[in-house]
């Protein structure tokens, strides 16, 4: 009779063979018959052999393949902690209201407290802030990088300003060591949305190690994937602590999960207008919420960082590609580009057509995606102009008219590591033709 090891061994083994089998039953590509996707998920035997392993373990909440992924992340930036959660979004969400949390006194962020961030992207930047009740002071970005500058943000800058929260848009860094410079001088935050910027450099250093805090995305789209997941880092330890009680139901106790009595302390301390010796186990520190990952999704993770390297390069390359097909038309479009300094990890290309072309963006998008070319906006343009944004407190500084300009005007293409030279020709033949023809 087979032991459990001994038949796990031959499941993933089979697992691996069906995985490789359907990799080799996949189509070359067929111009204008598929699809050029703007993202994807890019994955092969090794993340489908991790999720079934860790399925058989049915160890559901986070386990060994969460603390590994967190540990290999840490690594990779060069910080002291990362914390799974269970998205981008939620990354975000800790990073900011940890930044609320009693413990921090002075430093606190409070209601009314402003946080200076960018009109030009993605919602859950921005929410975070007003969902702990703080003001958004929004500055514009520049054509090209579609990053502030370093004078935008200081120009930000008022007597209740706490915390600078930006995201490296589309991989591209803005100036944050300039930033994180001008945070540690003024005593403000510093949280950089890595959310679309894995393994971009910034003056030599990764993006996402400059920050107090820094958050990152799995989802699909994203540099590596889980399905859903996102993290936290952070090189405070203080801070870590509190991102976790935040994460974790706001319970005042870091034991990990089957753990007990790590501190010591657990019946020995007094919290609150608790019992002394209340268990320690169920002190809430903070208002806090539950959102963990899998360690399903985190086995998954454990494969896609090991190829985050090759991934990196790759999307690089495709950029490159593209950039260099684009060139001849840099007097119609705006093409995309990282400020000095900088070595962008792309999350796609960007491309605004200029004011002055004879054809609009809808023109041109519509004969990409005609040709079975997806393309997508620069996310929400001028996030003020959006519904859900109307009624806000926020302060802005300076016109915001290239957020304007690219909520009309801009929109991106895919670069990430499933698509072939076959496809990059596709979309750049489709782009001369449609020109030849304008």
């Amino acid at each position: 009779m087979n032991d459990p090891k001994t038949l796990r061994e031959k499941i993933l083994g089979l697992v691996r063979e069906f995985q490789d089998a359907r990799r080799r039953g996949e189509s070359a590509f067929r111009p204008g018959e598929d699809t050029v996707r703007y993202a994807g998920r890019v994955f092969d035997a090794d993340e489908m052999v991790n999720l079934v392993d860790s399925s058989l373990d049915f160890w559901l909440t986070a386990g060994r393949y969460a603390e590994e992924f967190e540990a290999g992340l840490a690594e990779f930036l060069g910080v002291q902690d990362a914390l799974l959660v269970n998205s981008g979004s939620s990354a975000n969400l800790v990073a900011l209201s940890a930044l609320t949390s009693a413990k921090l006194k002075d430093r606190r962020i409070r209601a009314g407290d402003e946080v200076i961030t960018v009109a030009a992207g993605f919602p859950t930047t921005v929410n975070p802030i007003i969902q702990n009740r703080a003001v958004p002071v929004f500055v514009d970005v520049q054509l090209a990088t579609y990053v502030p500058t370093i004078q935008a943000i200081e120009a930000a800058v008022g007597p209740r300003t706490r915390a600078v929260m930006i995201a490296h848009t589309m991989g591209v860094p803005f100036p944050v060591a300039e930033v994180r410079e001008l945070c540690d001088r003024r005593r403000l935050w510093l949280i950089e949305d890595n959310c679309d910027a894995l393994g971009s450099r910034y003056q030599g250093r990764l993006t996402g190690s400059f920050g107090d805090f820094a958050t990152c995305s799995f989802y699909p789209a994203h540099h590596i994937t889980m399905g859903e997941g996102g993290a936290v880092v952070t090189n405070n330890e203080d801070l870590a602590r509190i991102a976790r009680s935040f994460r974790d139901w706001g319970r005042d106790c870091y034991c990990a999960g089957g753990e007990n009595n790590t501190c010591g302390k657990r019946f020995s301390q007094q919290f609150g207008t608790l019992p002394h010796g209340y268990d320690h186990k169920y002190v809430y520190g903070e208002i806090g919420y539950n959102l963990k990952v899998t360690d399903m999704q985190a086995a998954i993770g454990v494969a896609q960082l090991a190829k985050l390297p090759q991934l990196i390069q790759a999307r690089k390359a495709n950029h490159g590609a593209l950039h260099a097909g684009l060139l001849p038309f840099s007097d119609r479009l705006v093409l995309h580009a990282g400020p000095p300094g900088s070595d962008p990890s792309w999350f796609g290309y960007v491309l605004t057509v200029r004011p002055d072309a004879e054809f609009a963006r809808a023109d041109l998008v519509g004969a990409l995606e005609n040709a079975g070319v997806e393309t997508r906006n620069l996310f929400c343009g001028n996030l003020l102009r959006h519904p859900a944004y109307l009624g806000v407190e926020h302060r802005f500084v300076g016109p915001l008219s290239v957020a304007d300009l690219i909520t009309t005007n801009t929109f991106f293409v895919g670069v990430y590591p499933g698509l072939t030279p076959a496809m990059i020709s596709h979309v750049l033949d489709v782009v001369r033709s449609f020109m030849s023809d304008h």
